[in-house]
């Protein structure tokens, strides 16, 4: 199978310090894929639950990463993280069990937790022991998270919980989820106002987590009710009110990653081991592999330098979700139907492909971030 490196021109600008951890990170993967405690898989990081390969990277420090040591991470870059998860993704790694935890709820926590969730959490994350879900879509919402209709009640020493979120991703099997709710009502002319958010229990009682199965029989995606599920005081996640501001900031991290370029890597890689030289499509495909690698290291050293990323971020995901769909479209287009193994690659490929666009938001709703960040809307 071809690396991701193989891809990259070897003069790119990358620290001694970085490209040994790279090496580190093949060696380890070339172990794991060896011994069969792992296989590839199209789109690892949705698909791909392992809790025990979760632990395994940790116990060598690659979670938490850019969480401070007196939380349990590493103390690490956000650079140094950008090289073991864009490792991991190229080689199709189950890196599912950690990934929500470890890229955006990590750093959320960090910005906008107590000092007791940051110590309670943190250390938990990074030890690859707690894994956390997304509660921010709705039934009636799609991509439009300021219509949000699950609500927060004032009760004693804390707030009831009542609403639906849909598309929470290994809730079945996460320990908590960050849910975005109102605590005040809708206001037309004020539609990001009034919007909360809690650290909520996924085994408390009242919350009722029903799969939704793929077309591929596949079951990562549920539904999570939430009937008058009681959140103490202290899981209050950031401030009451500031919900819209808080979730737009952790949205930075979900779009910005390697994630949203190497989803299909392992099926672009198979292709390459039998496409021809010469094929101009799966060329221009390489180059676009480089072009987005550097846009989202790009944003990884915007993010370590702690700039605002909100529109780049949008940018980039649009343009790496248009390619994710375009490599498996080449795939199944190229491929020879007696190559068993890439044949295989090309199917999971096709059954992901539909939701390439949806998760982190869709291509529609993101050009519309893009035009209101540039101030052309």
């Amino acid at each position: 199978m071809v690396a991701l490196t193989g891809l990259l021109p070897a003069s790119m600008n990358e620290s001694p310090q970085l490209r040994a951890l790279r090496t580190e990170v093949r060696e380890f993967l070339d172990e794991e894929f060896a011994t069969g405690a792992i296989a590839p898989s199209i789109d690892c990081w949705m698909t791909g639950w392992d809790d025990a390969f979760s632990r395994r990277l940790a116990d060598r420090g690659w979670l938490g990463i850019t969480t401070p040591t007196e939380y349990g991470g590493r103390g690490g870059t956000f650079l140094e993280r950008f090289v073991v998860t864009e490792e991991l993704l190229a080689a199709g790694a189950p890196v599912a069990a950690h990934w929500i935890a470890d890229r955006q709820i990590g750093p959320s926590l960090l910005k906008f937790g107590t000092d007791e969730q940051k110590q309670r959490f943190l250390p938990e994350i990074a030890a690859g022991r707690c894994f956390f879900g997304i509660g921010m879509s709705e039934p009636d919402s799609g991509s439009d998270l300021a219509s949000v209709s699950t609500r927060a009640e004032r009760t004693d020493g804390g707030w009831l919980i009542t609403g639906a979120k849909v598309w929470t991703t290994w809730a079945h099997r996460s320990d908590y989820f960050i849910a975005l709710v109102r605590t005040e009502p809708r206001d037309e002319t004020r539609r990001h106002a009034g919007l909360s958010q809690f650290i909520v229990d996924l085994k408390a009682d009242g919350v009722d987590i029903r799969p939704i199965v793929s077309m591929g029989g596949h079951h990562h995606f549920n539904e999570v009710f939430l009937d008058q599920v009681f959140v103490p005081d202290e899981m209050v996640f950031g401030q009451i009110g500031d919900g819209w501001h808080q979730v737009t900031s952790e949205l930075a991290f979900e779009r910005s990653g390697p994630e949203r370029f190497l989803s299909p890597f392992p099926l672009y890689a198979a292709l390459l081991d039998h496409a021809a030289d010469t094929d101009l499509a799966v060329g221009r495909s390489a180059a676009r592999f480089f072009a987005l690698h550097q846009l989202s290291l790009g944003i990884a050293g915007a993010l370590q330098r702690g700039d605002a990323v909100d529109t780049s971020a949008a940018l980039y995901k649009v343009i790496g979700t248009l390619n994710e769909g375009e490599v498996v479209d080449q795939a199944a287009l190229l491929a020879d139907p007696s190559a068993n193994e890439l044949i295989e690659k090309v199917n999971g490929g096709l059954l992901q492909r539909p939701g390439f666009t949806l998760r982190g938001g869709t291509v529609e709703v993101l050009t519309g971030v893009v035009a209101r960040g540039l101030g052309l809307r």
